[in-house]
């Protein structure tokens, strides 16, 4: 099989013909049931309407988007269900990415992130605030790389693919906002927070010069040896750094943006403003935070009134 060269451009028919692909294999080389066979196909239909609404790719996929597909596939199906689609789902991206027909495999983590939870997992502001005050900023260039990273992430909401591809013509450092392509190419303009935007600038100033070492690069954030970070490097960041702070939740990038859009949500932001800044297509996948506020306030009724 050839590899795919260009993801943006595969058409719907294309994505179906990969399907295709996967199901052939079940039934020639696994020797899987038909009925079995029916089942994967029902499961991956639902996966491609879930893209074709966001314009997506399958090479495109991150984890967070499997994340929302199943969040938001889970409001009509029994968890025994969901379990089954989720099986369906990690093989055949496991397939295409072992015949290098997508470029990595975005199921890899979904059993870390708890696939099948209506409610996204976040971090209560005080973690985050630890978290983000743990990465000495007198580190030069990685603690200070790593905090504006940090800062990044949960002040701007960014998907971690978004943060790997800014650029430095990409930052309005005057009006303190960044431009990002996101999901079906996509442009929405984001705003820096104070402190996301004094680590930015600190970062930009005194560390990332260090990391180019007489190097050029578009990039804004930088690997020891000058190259543009990669996701699997930013994950591993976030973690590395999580773990030094003593926090025993599960940190990962994604978690900072469900973060993001959560303190938006309970400190008074419209429902539609959080959906312009996370470049959401659709109102109903940013609807999925209303969960979080409404389980905190049910917690909160319980805990405080004499009948809760």
């Amino acid at each position: 099989m050839r590899r795919i060269p260009d993801s943006v451009a595969m058409e719907a028919d294309a994505q179906q013909s990969l399907v295709e692909q996967f199901v052939l294999y079940l039934a020639a080389e696994r020797g899987l049931s038909v009925n079995y066979q029916l089942s994967v196909r029902q499961s991956l239909e639902h996966l491609l309407r879930f893209l074709s609404v966001r314009r997506m790719a399958l090479q495109d996929v991150e984890e967070g988007d499997l994340s929302a597909f199943f969040g938001e596939m889970g409001q009509g199906l029994a968890s025994s269900s969901l379990r089954v689609a989720s099986v369906h789902v990690r093989i055949f991206f496991r397939f295409l990415a072992v015949r290098m027909l997508i470029g990595k495999d975005p199921a890899m983590y979904l059993d870390h992130v708890r696939m099948g939870r209506q409610i996204p997992e976040t971090l209560p502001e005080g973690v985050v605030a630890r978290l983000l005050e743990s990465v000495p900023m007198d580190d030069v260039p990685f603690g200070v790389r790593d905090r504006a990273i940090l800062e990044m992430l949960y002040g701007s909401g960014l998907r971690v693919s978004e943060l790997t591809a800014l650029k430095n013509e990409h930052v309005d450092d005057r009006e303190r906002f960044i431009r990002v392509t996101g999901k079906g190419g996509k442009t929405r303009f984001v705003p820096l927070g104070s402190a996301a935007a004094e680590c930015l600038d600190v970062y930009r100033r005194n560390a990332r010069g260090l990391l180019l070492g007489g190097k050029k690069s578009p990039y804004v954030f930088l690997s020891r040896r000058g190259g543009r970070l990669t996701r699997e490097r930013i994950r591993q960041i976030v973690k590395e750094r999580a773990e030094q702070a003593g926090i025993v939740e599960h940190v990962f990038p994604h978690v900072m943006r469900h973060s993001f859009a959560t303190h938006l949500l309970e400190n008074g932001a419209d429902l539609r403003v959080i959906q312009e800044l996370l470049g959401h297509a659709d109102l109903a996948t940013t609807q999925i935070y209303t969960h979080v506020e409404q389980k905190r306030l049910v917690e909160l009724h319980r805990r405080f009134h004499p009948r809760g």
